[in-house]
């Protein structure tokens, strides 16, 4: 899945040489409520909107699965269990689990800011294991593939380079502004940010852990932001090694297929954001107006 300011398309391969292409306009609150794009809450609405997002890109691909074997689609009530499913283990194993151990070693440490500090060092490690138990099924290894030539693409396209498997083959699989990047900054703030939290009940502290999280977001969402923007500068880009780093789990150097879905879906954004911003031209130009100086508006910016 690729993701522009006005539209996503998400690639699926289905066959030799069948890839089926969907795009779809983004109507994001930013644009609706400006007052959404100051720091930090922006962060927030980015989450939210990115989960919406992979929802979808997820629904239309395992369709296109189930169409391929000859299965109906996924249906909303299928869809909406897989959610809660999915919500419930990640409460589980990122906000209970490490509560429920901190809660057997706190005994054994000696001041209030090592507890709650454990607890983060738990949920971290219990991150990296997740993702090494789901990396070694095989289907997951092929996700991961993707993953990368995304990250592959993105980068020949932000070199100015042409959108080719030539290109992209030479790139990182790499990202500094990657969503791992962005969960694992989730885990180290929400652990420095709880070790300073006074003394709770169990409850009450895993009421906090829910009601902070779009908080950690949005700060999480400002340093990956910084990161990306600043990677010349020595601070930024020693913040973002830890989140390369864990993007050597997630990621894995993709096939010449690959590559090319991933190429047709970022193909698939630019057209659909070229043509947003010419239809304005077009009618501000009238009929008698030359391609070629409608592109150069677009190109340069108008």
């Amino acid at each position: 899945m690729m993701r522009g300011r006005h539209h996503y398309a998400v690639a699926v391969r289905r066959g030799p040489g069948n890839v089926v292409l969907q795009s779809r306009e983004l109507n994001p609150y930013t644009e609706k409520h400006p007052i959404l794009k100051r720091p930090f809450i922006r962060g927030i609405v980015a989450l939210g909107e990115a989960f919406i997002l992979g929802l979808k890109a997820l629904e239309f691909s395992a369709n296109q699965l189930m169409e391929a074997e000859g299965e109906g689609e996924i249906t909303p009530r299928e869809m909406a269990v897989a959610i809660i499913l999915a919500l419930g283990m990640t409460v589980l194993l990122f906000i209970a689990l490490p509560l429920f151990i901190r809660q057997v070693i706190a005994g054994y440490l000696p001041g209030l800011f090592w507890k709650n500090l454990s607890e983060g060092l738990v949920r971290a490690l219990i991150l990296v294991g997740y993702i090494l138990a789901v990396s070694m099924v095989k289907d997951i290894k092929r996700v991961f593939a993707y993953h990368g030539a995304e990250h592959q693409v993105i980068h020949t396209y932000e070199a100015g380079e042409e959108l080719t498997v030539e290109n992209a083959r030479t790139k990182s699989p790499l990202h500094p502004r990657c969503g791992t990047s962005f969960l694992l900054f989730v885990v180290i703030i929400s652990a420095i940010l709880f070790s300073f939290l006074g003394e709770q009940t169990l409850s009450m502290r895993f009421l906090s852990r829910i009601l902070l999280l779009p908080v950690i977001a949005g700060i999480s969402y400002e340093i990956i932001k910084l990161a990306g923007k600043h990677q010349s500068f020595f601070l930024w880009k020693w913040l973002s090694w830890p989140g390369l780093l864990l993007q050597r789990l997630t990621t894995r150097r993709p096939d010449e297929e690959q590559l090319q879905v991933a190429i047709m879906a970022l193909q698939e954004v630019l057209n659909q954001e070229r043509e947003k911003e010419v239809q304005p031209l077009l009618s501000r130009a009238g009929p008698r107006a030359s391609a070629g100086r409608i592109m150069s508006e677009v190109d340069s910016g108008v």
